[in-house]
């Protein structure tokens, strides 16, 4: 790609993997997420039966719940411990570390005792190996981000990194798709003995595949450089906090956007499928919800990170934020009156489609709001602890609108289109991104490069790419 002299004092130097570094985080992000929303549809749908004594229904389920959002409550932790060990060690390195931690603590709640057999000693093992998923998740999708938007070509970032959250909407397809078999060909005392676990075991394929595939990835020009100036901060962490703490407070304000899969599929399932609600969806047909929408997700998102590349990051968010919220009230309200057609229509439209504006640019949004020397804690910290809040959120669900509560698609509705609200105004007040180039990233007084010749430097990058 030609470039100008100017351009390239304001873009790293050396070797570019762009498709490398595209495909080691798509499928790590898919093999590390397909871990992690395993726990959350077991959660829902198994666990409350499994690990929790048997007698007030809405009991089982707000503890099973709350055991998913345990693990956010260690992400901030691990974002912490992550963040800098991406900051000071290399993107590369942080990503086998959370593949690793990721594929053992899944596999070994496969083979978890259960409440009847070893009493409270169950939901307490549980809880722990929860804990160490979260820690360990917390650092891939910033780690994977910031590897990917180091490696794209200016003008293309969102693009490429957009891969990201494909890989873990495609992650999501697997964790739910792999629970479908079982559930229907297996009788409901087989699968609740231990068909359940197989997903769990199957994890023994991240470790192999994720070390096989990241092995193979260089580290970033950006980092490489970072290192070789001697610029790597001893303690990013407190670096990002001290220079960027407003763009941190966004991004955590911008990640509350997570209540929209929350409600779809944590929430959602449990309001469809747990017999104390009385709606009366059989297990593997709600299943499809899910997958159907991550499905369509997987298709939308190159499209909307290429239009972010086109017209910028901020608008997109707004529109995805407010519009998904409020289509939330639709999908509540369409499992209320126990209607499967709609139900998969409001999905698809709220989370396949319109949260796209969101999901599809923060992966290109939020690292690129850092400097390179503080970008993965920048972003891992903020964003973990905005996924906190939300994944507080099934139990405090279940709280306000419990079995046999009244007006439950109301009652979830307003609080979810709030939040979204919450994300919408402070992706408004951030400042836009596209046009400036990576050293200059996370500098308030960078100048964007002028429109027209981005978007002739972005027909470049398309035109090379497409060579």
């Amino acid at each position: 790609m030609a470039t100008t002299a100017s351009s390239m004092e304001h873009e790293p130097h050396g070797t570019h993997q762009t498709r490398k570094a595209t495909a080691s985080g798509w499928i790590g992000s898919a093999l590390e997420y397909y871990d992690f929303f395993i726990y959350a549809t077991a959660a829902s749908l198994v666990f409350p039966q499994i690990f929790f004594p048997k007698g007030d229904p809405t009991v089982a389920i707000v503890a099973s719940l709350a055991t998913y959002g345990v693990g956010y409550v260690a992400r901030p932790i691990g974002a912490f411990f992550l963040g800098h060990w991406g900051d000071t060690h290399g993107r590369k390195t942080v990503l086998l570390v959370c593949m690793f931690l990721m594929g053992f603590s899944t596999m070994a709640v496969g083979i978890l005792p259960t409440y009847q057999q070893v009493g409270w000693l169950a939901p307490l093992l549980l809880v722990v190996l929860r804990l160490i998923q979260g820690f360990a998740v917390a650092g891939e999708i910033s780690g994977a981000s910031s590897m990917i938007l180091e490696h794209a070509p200016f003008g293309r970032r969102a693009f490429f990194a957009s891969f990201t959250l494909q890989g873990v909407q495609a992650g999501q397809i697997l964790a739910a798709a792999v629970f479908l078999p079982l559930a229907h060909y297996m009788s409901p005392e087989s699968f609740m003995s231990w068909g359940w676990r197989v997903p769990f075991l199957l994890s023994v394929v991240v470790i192999i595949a994720g070390y096989i595939i990241r092995s193979k990835v260089d580290e970033t020009p950006a980092f490489a450089e970072e290192s070789q100036h001697q610029e790597v901060p001893k303690a990013p962490v407190v670096q990002a906090i001290r220079d960027n703490w407003a763009d941190m407070l966004r991004v955590i304000c911008m990640a509350l956007m997570n209540v929209i899969p929350v409600v779809t599929t944590i929430f959602g399932a449990a309001y469809a499928v747990q017999p104390g609600y009385k709606i009366g969806f059989h297990t593997d047909v709600y299943l499809w919800i899910p997958v159907v929408g991550n499905i369509v997700a997987v298709l939308v998102i190159p499209f909307v990170g290429n239009l972010a590349d086109k017209i910028g990051r901020r608008l997109l968010i707004i529109v995805g934020a407010l519009v998904s919220g409020l289509l939330s009230f639709g999908y509540l309200y369409a499992i209320s009156i126990q209607s499967v057609t709609l139900a998969f229509a409001m999905s698809l439209l709220m989370w396949g489609v319109v949260y796209q504006g969101y999901n599809a640019i923060f992966p290109s949004f939020y690292p690129e709001m850092f400097p390179t020397r503080t970008r993965v804690s920048g972003m891992a910290i903020s964003q973990n602890l905005g996924t906190l809040v939300t994944a507080l959120l099934p139990a405090l669900f279940v709280t306000v609108a419990p079995p046999g509560a009244t007006n439950i698609p109301m009652t979830i509705g307003a609080i979810t289109f709030g939040i979204t609200c919450i994300s919408a105004i402070a992706a408004w007040t951030a400042r836009e991104t596209y046009r400036i180039h990576l050293n200059d990233l996370g500098n308030p007084n960078a100048v964007p490069v002028p429109k027209a010749e981005y978007d002739r430097m972005r027909e470049q990058s398309v035109a090379a790419a497409a060579a």
